[in-house]
C-alpha cells in the first residue's frame, strides 16, 4: 500500500479529509479536553468521523493524532502514552478503511510540538527529534500508509520532524506542509521561497499547506510555492474553512461547502496532487470537492493569480547608534535610573520624577514593563514621553513573557519607530505572582533567542525568517545577569550564551559586596576570555533595616552581607542616609570593572536617587 501511495497519486488527484478537530468540536467536546486521547476513551466517537470522511469520498484519511507528542500530551498529564495513544489511532483509521472495502490511504497525522525550538524557545533540536521519532515510530507500528507533517511554522521544527520520519523508515511517503498567514509568509516570517530553499534537500513526496487562511490565500501562496519549487515537484493545499468566527458561544468557520468545489480543482490546475480541508471543514466540503474533482469541466482560470509575486525592495538606509551606545563606546560611566509606568494613564508624576533625576545627571532612564506581573502602561509609550519632552534618552525593558514571535518582532519595529532603541531583554515575571495569575504565560523566544533576532536579525536588515526588512534596524541590546548568583556555573554559561548571541550591555541584579561581584567577571573571563559586553551594576540604596532584612530574606537573587545589614540596624531612623552612604560606597568599589550602573531608587524616593547620583557625578569629576 505504501508504494502504491504514490502511484495512485502520480496517476489522479487525491482527495484527503477534512478537520478533524472540528468534527470532534462539534460532538460536543470542549477543546480544552485532549482530542488525541480519544483514540483510547471514545473511539466510537472517532471512528464515526473517519467513516463519514471515507463516505464523502475522501481518499486519504488522517489519525486522529495531530497532537499526540510526548509535549503536547503532557499538558494533559498523558505523556507515557505517547506510543498507545499513536498506535491505537492509526489501528482505528486502519479498522475503518478495511471495514469500507475501499481504496482509502491512511495518513499518520503529525504537527507541531506546542513549544518553541532553541534558540527561540527551551525545546532542543534533539529533544524535538526524539519527540518526532517516538510519534512516528508508533504509527507506522500501527499501519499508516504514509506520514503527514502538518500546520508547521518553523523550518528548523519541520527538518527536524522529517528527519526523524526518514530514520523510522526510508520507503515510507512523507507529506510535508507548512502553514501560512494572509501575507504568504509563515507565522514566523519564512516566504515560500524561503522554504523551497530550505527543504530541497530533505527527502520529502509531496509539499504543500494547510489551515490558517482560506482556500484564496492557499491559492495564491500555494502557487508562489510552485514557482520556488523544481518542475514535478508533488503539491498539497488543505486550506481553512475562511476566517473564524464567534457565533452564540461557538466556532463557525464562514466558507461554505460549494466554494471548496472551485477550489479543489484551482489548486489541482496549479500543480497540486493532494487536496483536502483543514480547520472549520466538515464531510460536507469533502463531498463537493469531491464531486468536482470526479467531473473537472467547470471553469477556475478566473480564481487563479496572475504575474510574478510583487517582491518587498530594501533600503541601506539605517541610523546612527543611540547616545547611550556611543557614551558606552566612548568610556563613560553611565547612570541609568529605573521607573515604573503608571498605573493609570497620568504620566505627570513620572515626568517630574524624570525631570529631577535629569537635573541630578541621570544618562538613561529605564520603563519596566509589568513589573512583578502588576499591571501598567505600556512603556513605549512612556519610552516616547519622556524622550520627547524630556529629551533624554531611555532604556526599554522587553520582557519576552507573552509575546509570541509576530508581536515581538511587530512591538521593536514599532519602539524603533519611536526612536526607542536602547533594549533591555528579559524573560519578564511569571503572571502567577501578579494581580492576574490566570493571565497567559506562553512565550514564543527566550531572552538569548531575542538577542540573537535583533543583533543578527533586525540590525542586519533581516527578520526571524532571513527576509528582508524595508530598512536595517540600530538597536544597542541588552542583557540580565546576577553578579552574586546561588549556582555561578549556570549563570556564567548563561551569560556567555547571551553574549555570543550578540549583547552589548548588561544590566545586573541588586549588588551589595562589590569584591563578589569582581570576582564573578574575573571568573568569567578565566573561562570564556574578554568580557566583550557593558557591564552596568545593580544599586538600590537601602531605606532602612526592614527594608535591608526583606531584600535578604524574600528576593530570590538578593544577597546581602551581614555587615552591611548590622550597619542598617545601628543606622535607626536615619536608615536612608545610612543606606545612600553604603550606596556611595559600592559604586567607588564597582568603578574599577564596570561601566555604569543601573539605579532602583527605593518605594520610588526619586529625591534620595537624585542625592546619590549628583554625589558620584562629583567623585568622577574629582577622579
Amino acid at each position: 500500500m505504501v508504494n502504491n501511495f504514490l502511484q495512485q497519486l502520480d496517476a489522479r488527484p487525491l482527495l484527503c479529509d477534512g478537520a478533524m478537530g472540528t468534527m470532534i468540536y462539534s460532538k460536543g467536546i470542549a477543546f480544552e479536553r485532549c482530542f488525541d486521547e480519544l483514540n483510547l476513551t471514545n473511539p466510537a466517537l472517532v471512528a464515526e468521523i473517519h467513516r463519514a470522511y471515507i463516505d464523502a469520498g475522501a481518499d486519504v484519511i488522517e489519525t486522529n493524532t495531530f497532537g499526540a507528542n510526548r509535549l503536547k500530551l503532557g499538558e494533559h498529564g498523558l505523556a507515557g502514552k505517547v506510543s498507545e495513544i499513536n498506535r491505537a489511532g492509526a489501528q482505528l483509521a486502519r479498522r475503518v478503511v478495511d471495514a469500507s472495502f475501499k481504496e482509502v490511504f491512511v495518513a499518520g497525522s503529525v504537527g507541531p510540538l506546542g513549544a518553541r525550538l532553541a534558540p527561540l524557545g527551551r525545546v532542543s533540536a534533539h529533544e524535538a527529534h526524539d519527540a518526532f521519532q517516538e510519534q512516528v515510530a508508533a504509527l507506522i507500528e500501527g499501519g499508516v500508509d504514509l506520514l503527514l507533517f502538518e500546520t508547521f511554522a518553523d523550518l528548523r521544527e519541520i527538518r527536524e520532524a522529517i528527519i526523524a520520519g526518514r530514520e523510522v523508515s526510508t520507503d515510507i511517503p512523507i507529506v510535508a506542509q507548512l502553514t501560512f498567514t494572509q501575507d504568504g509568509r509563515t507565522p514566523l516570517g519564512h516566504t515560500p521561497q524561503k522554504i523551497a530553499e530550505q527543504l530541497a534537500d530533505l527527502p520529502i513526496d509531496v509539499i504543500g499547506l494547510n489551515c490558517s487562511v482560506g482556500p484564496a490565500d492557499v491559492l495564491r501562496t500555494l502557487q508562489s510555492l510552485g514557482r520556488s519549487l523544481p518542475d514535478g515537484t508533488r503539491l498539497s493545499a488543505q486550506p481553512n474553512a475562511g476566517w473564524p468566527e464567534r457565533v452564540g458561544g461557538r466556532i463557525m468557520y464562514p466558507a461554505p461547502p460549494e466554494y471548496f468545489g472551485d477550489y479543489a480543482l484551482a489548486f489541482i490546475q496549479t500543480g497540486a496532487r493532494l487536496v483536502g480541508g483543514c480547520c472549520g471543514t466538515t464531510p460536507e466540503h469533502i463531498t463537493h470537492m469531491r464531486a468536482a474533482l470526479d467531473n473537472p469541466t467547470r471553469e477556475v482560470a478566473h480564481l487563479l493569480v496572475s504575474g510574478a509575486e510583487a517582491k518587498l525592495s530594501t533600503s541601506a538606509d539605517t541610523v546612527g547608534p543611540t547616545r547611550m551606545a556611543q557614551q558606552l563606546a566612548a568610556g563613560e560611566f553611565v547612570i541609568g535610573v529605573e521607573m515604573s509606568p503608571p498605573k493609570g494613564f497620568s504620566t505627570e508624576r513620572l515626568l517630574a520624577g524624570a525631570t529631577t533625576l535629569q537635573a541630578a545627571g541621570a544618562d538613561v532612564i529605564n520603563l519596566a514593563d509589568s513589573p512583578r506581573a502588576r499591571m501598567r502602561m505600556s512603556p513605549w509609550a512612556v519610552c516616547h514621553l519622556v524622550q520627547h519632552q524630556l529629551d533624554m534618552e531611555t532604556v526599554l525593558h522587553f520582557p519576552t513573557r507573552g509575546r509570541n514571535i509576530l508581536r515581538v518582532q511587530g512591538d521593536l519595529l514599532a519602539a524603533h519607530a519611536l526612536n526607542v532603541r536602547n533594549i533591555f531583554v528579559v524573560m519578564g515575571d511569571p503572571t502567577s505572582i501578579g494581580e492576574y495569575p490566570d493571565a497567559l504565560n506562553e512565550y514564543d523566544v527566550v531572552p538569548s533567542g531575542l538577542i540573537k533576532l535583533l543583533t543578527q536579525g533586525f540590525n542586519q536588515g533581516l527578520d526571524y525568517g532571513g527576509e528582508p526588512l524595508l530598512q536595517p534596524t540600530n538597536f544597542l541590546v541588552g542583557c540580565a545577569v546576577n553578579l552574586s548568583p546561588p549556582d555561578p556555573e549556570r549563570e556564567l554559561k548563561v551569560l556567555h550564551r547571551k553574549i555570543e548571541s550578540g549583547a552589548n550591555f548588561a544590566l545586573s541584579q541588586p549588588i551589595y559586596n562589590a569584591a563578589a561581584a569582581q570576582s564573578f567577571v574575573a571568573r568569567y573571563q578565566e573561562q570564556y576570555g574578554p568580557l566583550n559586553l557593558h557591564l552596568l551594576a545593580g544599586v538600590l540604596p537601602l531605606y532602612n533595616a526592614r527594608h535591608a532584612e526583606f531584600l535578604h530574606n524574600e528576593v530570590p537573587g538578593i544577597n546581602i552581607p551581614d555587615e552591611i545589614r548590622q550597619r542598617m540596624r545601628s543606622a535607626g531612623d536615619k536608615g536612608a542616609a545610612e543606606g545612600l552612604a553604603l550606596a556611595r560606597e559600592l559604586i567607588a568599589g564597582l568603578r574599577a570593572f564596570t561601566h555604569g550602573i543601573y539605579l532602583m531608587p527605593p518605594f520610588e524616593r526619586f529625591d534620595l536617587a537624585a542625592q546619590l547620583i549628583e554625589s558620584v557625578k562629583q567623585e568622577i569629576e574629582v577622579a
